[in-house]
This record gives structure tokens, C-alpha cells and sequence, in this order.
């Protein structure tokens, strides 16, 4: 019973279907435009298969009769000509029968090796119309003895057994001669069909691909063109509707862009006032660098929550020098005394939009130093590797397990037990994330071989826009010459 109820029906287990399923699947294509297209075609072709068996069935017994008319004509005629033709002209009569109308005859034996006709609806349509009407002695072959071709027999006297021939007609004349053209033309109209079929899905695949790049868009943070609402009633609902929620985004990005800056401006005005009462209070040094250091870490936060609100930066994409972008940022860090390592060449052009790159690796910056502390050395390297340009920052602190890195690119995620000393909203790496998914790049956070963390932002190189800036770059030096 159990043996049984696990075999699928057809004789093959459920676990076979199964496996055969994911198969199956992955041949498929996974585009609605081709999918559409195939199950569109796969159903003009089994229409059209079905149609032609219909028709074919239809006319194969219109056939067969037309057929047998020809043929039973063709015996009469053989039949009474041989009959009023004196003996000695008879071998003459059926040479020039054979010359002229491709039909021959001979006598039949009793030795004769016969070859049956297929066994088809129509040739068993065609013989019984025949036998019909020529009489139940009629034999049929498609072969006699070496010749090949549709051969019947009669009789010059019905009752006569020994008087005995075989006419042979060629097979064009009982085939059906326009089955070639049905064919082509069949083809042709399939094709047409499919074509249509293509046209169909790709006006149905349109839109809906223009949805996919504004919803892209969206989630990069920028605002796409509306979508056209024309078309079908359906696609056009989705086009408005999808309009509308670009819109209400917008506007929500205002808004949200307008209360970051009330909130920026309510609490920093506050909290500089505070920190010029603090350091007037008169208490202890020790307690007024402590305060004045929460103050600071107050500001910061609200810089982070800031720089995380305002989204996706509006700046142009330029080339830009990173190298010397690089110098620049680490400068004002070893004036205050930390320990930064550089290593980058004289000149690397890179496409970037500066400030937003400029946040990202102060950012990381800020949060090496949080992490590993100001006594230990900070490594920030700038080169060329393959197809990207790389910004890395390497530190000693605790690290970032791998099973935690995913995470930490989430805004307000801190890892707690590496690292519990320190402040902050956990907004510095989300930030960073977000500044280059709009340079189509990637942050990578890796671990460093001795302990620390490596940081490494990778750029796309756009060789056009870099060749670009390096012609405006020797302009000028020619310029200033």
C-alpha cells in the first residue's frame, strides 16, 4: 500500500518528480517577456497540431475517394483496351501505356513476390473504395517483385482466375501532392503567429521593465522620471500608483530633510551654550574635560544622525585625485597627534563625488580610532587593484567577527561585546554603506592578519571619465605655462 502511494502517477516515485522538478526549472527561462512568449507559442503550436489532424482527418476520406475514382478509372480503361486490342498488339499497347502515361502492366503469377501497402487510414480508405467497386478479388501491393509503386490488380473476365494483371501507378499520382505546400504554409502562418506572440509580450514586458529601473531608482535614493499611464488599464493603474508613491517619497524626504535641519539647529545652539558654561563653571580640569568630551560626542552623534538623513547625495560624479583627497583627510589627524601611516601614489584619478567621499573616509577614521585608540597606529593605503580604485584603513582593535559583519552595515548596530567602551550611534559604517552604493562601489570589512579590521571602500574606475580629467589636467598645465 505505502509502495504504491509513493510512486507519482506515470510508474515514477514522487521523490524522482521532485528531483526532476528544480531541473525542470532551471531551463526555464525567468523573464515574463519569454515566458509569455513560450507558453503563448506552445500553445499556437498545439493549436495548430490540433488543427491540422482535424483538417486531416477530415479530408483524408474526400481523398480516398477522389483517389479510388482515378485509379478504378484508370483499370476500366486499362482493362477495356486490352480487351478490344487484337493479342498480337497487346504487347504494344502496354509499352506505349508505359511510355506515355507512366502506367504499367503485367501479367500476374502465381510466383509473384508481392509487398503489402501500408497499414494507414488512408491507403485502407482508398483500397476498400477500390475493392468496392473493381470487386473483392482485387489484391493490392507496393511492391511486385522488384518495382515499387501502387499496384493493382484485375481481371479481363471477372470469372476468369487465370487472366490476371497487374497495373502499376506511380506514386505521385496517389499521394497527395499539395502536403508540402499545407507544410509551408502551416509554417508560415506559426511564425507570423509567434512573431505576434513576441510583439504581445514584449509591449506587455515594456512597462514593467520601466518599473524595475524607477524602482531601482527609488531604492538608490534618487527620484526617477513619472512613468507613462498610458497603455492597457491595468499597467497604467500600476504606472499611477507607482507615481503617486514617488511623489509622497519626495515629499517625505522634504520633510524629513526640513526636521533634521530644525532639530540640527534646536539642539547644537543648546549644547554650545552648554559647553561655553562648562568650561566658565570653575570646576575641576578633569571634570570640565569630561564634560566638554560628552559634549563633543553629543555633537557627533548629531552630525551622524545628519549626514545619515540626508540620503543619497546630490553632488555630480567628477574625477577626483584620491590620493591627494586622502592626504588632505589624514592631515588635520596628524596635527592632532594620531599616528596615521599613508601609503598612496603621487596621482590616482578615480570617478567620486568629493564630499560624500570625504564623510565616508572620515568616518572610517573616526571609527578607528574609537575602536583601537589613539596610541595605536592607523595604516590607510590608496591604490589601483584590477577594475577599482581602493581606499583601506587598517587598525589594531578588537576586530569584527564574520558572522557580525553583515550586520554592523545596519544604522544604529554596534557590536557590543568587542567593543563596550566605546560611544557613538552606530550610524558611522551605515553611512559609509550608503556613500557607496551611490558610487556603485562596495565596503568591505575584512580582518586584519595580526588582529584589527581592514576598511577598504572600492571604487569602479571609469577609464573614459579618468582620461576625461587627465586631458583637462595637462590643458591647464599648458595653460599655467
Amino acid at each position: 500500500m505505502s509502495a504504491n502511494m509513493d510512486r507519482a502517477p506515470g510508474g515514477a516515485s514522487q521523490g524522482e518528480v521532485r528531483g526532476a522538478s528544480p531541473i525542470l526549472l532551471a531551463w526555464l527561462p525567468r523573464s515574463l517577456l519569454w515566458q509569455t512568449f513560450l507558453l503563448v507559442a506552445l500553445l499556437l503550436i498545439l493549436a495548430l497540431g490540433s488543427w491540422s489532424q482535424m483538417f486531416r482527418y477530415l479530408q483524408e476520406p474526400a481523398r480516398a475517394r477522389d483517389v479510388a475514382q482515378m485509379v478504378v478509372s484508370v483499370v476500366n480503361l486499362t482493362r477495356t483496351a486490352l480487351i478490344n486490342a487484337d493479342i498480337e498488339r497487346r504487347t504494344d499497347l502496354l509499352i506505349e501505356l508505359a511510355a506515355l502515361e507512366g502506367i504499367r502492366i503485367y501479367p500476374a503469377e502465381v510466383s509473384d513476390e508481392l509487398e503489402p501497402l501500408s497499414d494507414t487510414r488512408p491507403m485502407r480508405l482508398l483500397t476498400d473504395d477500390v475493392r468496392r467497386q473493381l470487386g473483392i478479388h482485387t489484391r493490392f501491393a507496393s511492391r511486385w517483385k522488384s518495382l515499387e509503386g501502387f499496384w493493382v490488380s484485375f481481371r479481363l473476365d471477372p470469372d476468369d482466375k487465370l487472366d490476371e494483371y497487374w497495373v502499376m501507378l506511380p506514386g505521385e499520382r496517389i499521394e497527395n501532392p499539395d502536403s508540402l505546400n499545407w507544410l509551408v504554409w502551416g509554417l508560415g502562418a506559426l511564425v507570423a503567429a509567434m512573431l505576434g506572440a513576441y510583439l504581445i509580450a514584449s509591449r506587455m514586458g515594456r512597462p514593467l521593465r520601466q518599473l524595475a529601473h524607477a524602482a531601482r531608482l527609488v531604492g538608490g535614493g534618487q527620484s526617477p522620471s513619472p512613468l507613462d499611464e498610458s497603455g492597457p488599464h491595468e499597467i497604467a493603474v500600476v504606472a499611477h500608483a507607482f507615481n503617486q508613491m514617488t511623489g509622497d517619497l519626495a515629499r517625505t524626504d522634504a520633510d524629513r530633510a526640513l526636521i533634521l535641519a530644525g532639530v540640527s539647529h534646536d539642539l547644537r545652539t543648546p549644547l554650545a551654550r552648554l559647553r561655553l558654561g562648562v568650561e566658565m563653571s570653575g570646576a575641576p580640569d578633569s571634570e570640565i574635560m569630561a564634560m566638554v568630551s560628552d559634549i563633543e560626542e553629543m555633537d557627533r552623534i548629531i552630525g551622524q544622525f545628519l549626514d545619515f538623513g540626508r540620503g543619497v547625495p546630490q553632488e555630480p560624479v567628477q574625477p577626483v585625485d584620491i590620493a591627494l583627497l586622502a592626504r588632505e583627510i589624514a592631515e588635520p589627524y596628524r596635527l592632532r597627534g594620531v599616528n596615521i601611516r599613508l601609503e598612496a601614489p603621487e596621482c590616482l584619478l578615480g570617478p567620486a563625488r568629493a564630499l560624500s567621499l570625504r564623510r565616508a573616509i572620515a568616518n572610517l577614521l573616526d571609527n578607528a580610532l574609537r575602536y583601537a585608540g589613539e596610541d595605536k597606529p592607523l595604516d590607510v593605503s590608496v591604490y589601483r587593484q584590477a577594475e577599482d580604485v581602493c581606499i583601506e584603513v587598517a587598525d589594531r582593535g578588537p576586530g569584527i567577527p564574520d558572522s557580525e559583519v553583515e550586520r554592523m552595515r545596519h544604522p544604529f548596530t554596534r557590536l557590543e561585546k568587542a567593543r563596550s567602551n566605546t560611544k557613538g550611534a552606530g550610524l558611522g559604517l551605515a553611512i559609509v554603506e550608503r556613500v557607496m552604493r551611490s558610487h556603485g562601489g562596495r565596503l568591505d570589512l575584512l580582518a586584519r592578519e595580526g588582529g584589527g579590521l581592514r576598511a577598504v571602500l572600492r571604487l569602479p574606475a571609469n577609464e573614459n571619465l579618468v582620461a576625461h580629467a587627465r586631458m583637462q589636467a595637462n590643458r591647464q598645465e599648458g595653460n599655467d605655462k
